[in-house]
């Protein structure tokens, strides 16, 4: 039923999506709200529990393409080009992010720290997926939504070694498997620059060239490997598949352009049937298990969090009041939260469940809240609009009933 539910809710957004491209109207929403519908502890459609062997699988191919294809998005050359804004954004504003979310978790709900700074790291990390008409429209500045992609391409891999710090931390063991640690980061960075360079290698060598046909599975192919590579090694899987989307955008340009639009594609799927059985964990009684000091939680993390960690960020920064604004609030708790979050559940620590709920509930209000108001501000930035795009959709379907 999985398969079914999946292709079925698939289609219905491509048949919506110009309408939610222009509109409140977010895909994501819907396969999150097909997942809540659909779930075990709703109507029952689909049997998916935390412990489904599919849930950890899926988390993990997810996050593995994602991070894949946010490293090719962020090469060192793009990097450099324009590193000022993204700089402050994470260099101070993802840890101050982190900060201010754990002293929430700490004093609010009442968590340890060691837990108060796991759910810190999860929820850093932001996705403009959830707020697509914003990063994608020419009338926003440039500068700002260039801001906003490269941080969130850059976050995701920049707050997996504290998810995996903090998680060892909660585990509650003596000592802290740091050796273990330094391995799997260091297994991962290699495999994920090695292999990467040394196909890059052979295809530019005089014995070997791809067809064109074949160009844009050639990208597929590193990435497969070193999915492969590192599951064998033991090596950290997503910060080789971060590290190794780097090391194509900087060395293999050609075969960066020829992956890019499949490589989203693949992405992009892998995300949707991610948030679909993310929902289907979630269901109206799972959220009346949340005490309101959860709740409270969950509107700091949104609210408070990210806009006091990037208005100190940006300080002195040259950004106009709208534009920063704009990046304060547009912090939304992207797919790696999600994977975290699932993570994190099946992991086995004591407060497991109390941060899934935590975690679940956040993102659950984030993408409700981002996806539905992106259209809104994007529009803010465009000086000769006098009203939203929707109102004329709106009135239009009025007219015809």
């Amino acid at each position: 039923m999985l398969l079914l539910t999946f292709a079925v809710v698939l289609m219905l957004a491509v048949l919506v999506s110009a309408l939610a491209k222009r509109t409140i109207l977010s895909t994501a929403v819907l396969f999150l709200a097909a997942g809540v519908f659909f779930g075990a502890d709703t109507t029952g459609v689909l049997d998916v529990r935390p412990d489904s062997p599919v849930v950890s699988t899926l988390a993990e191919l997810a996050l593995f393409a994602v991070l894949f294809t946010d490293g090719m998005r962020v090469g060192w050359a793009d990097l450099r080009s324009a590193w000022r804004l993204p700089g402050r954004a994470l260099g101070w504003g993802l840890p101050l992010t982190l900060a201010v979310t754990a002293v929430a978790a700490h004093f609010v709900v009442g968590l340890d720290w060691p837990e108060s700074l796991l759910i810190g790291a999860i929820l850093a990390p932001t996705d403009p997926v959830f707020a697509s008409a914003l990063v994608g429209n020419d009338m926003v500045p440039a500068r700002l939504r260039h801001l906003l992609n490269v941080e969130s391409g850059v976050n995701d891999g920049l707050a997996l070694p504290f998810v995996i710090l903090f998680l060892a931390a909660a585990s509650g063991s003596d000592h802290l498997p740091l050796g273990e640690l330094a391995l799997e980061v260091v297994g991962g960075l290699a495999v994920g620059v090695l292999i990467p360079l040394l196909a890059i290698r052979l295809e530019r060598s005089r014995f070997f060239s791809a067809s064109p046909a074949y160009e844009p599975l050639n990208g597929f192919a590193i990435g497969l490997l070193v999915l492969a590579v590192g599951k064998t090694t033991h090596a950290n899987l997503f910060l080789a598949a971060f590290a190794a989307g780097i090391t194509v955008a900087t060395f293999g340009p050609r075969q960066r352009a020829a992956f890019e639009h499949f490589g989203e594609n693949i992405a992009e799927l892998f995300k949707l049937a991610a948030l679909l059985v993310f929902g289907a964990l979630i269901s109206p009684s799972f959220l009346a298990e949340i005490t309101w000091p959860g709740w409270i939680f969950a509107i700091l993390a949104i609210f408070v969090a990210r806009p006091v960690a990037l208005w100190l960020s940006f300080l002195r920064s040259g950004l106009d009041l709208r534009e920063q604004a704009a990046a304060m609030w547009f912090g939304p708790k992207g797919f790696a939260s999600v994977v975290y979050g699932l993570l994190v559940l099946e992991s086995g620590i004591v407060e497991a469940d109390a941060i899934f709920h935590l975690v679940a509930l956040t993102i659950v209000l984030s993408i409700m809240l981002h996806s539905s108001t992106d259209v809104v501000v994007a529009r803010a930035f465009d000086d000769e609009a006098e009203t939203p795009a929707w109102h004329g959709v709106l009135r239009r379907t009025l007219r015809r009933g």
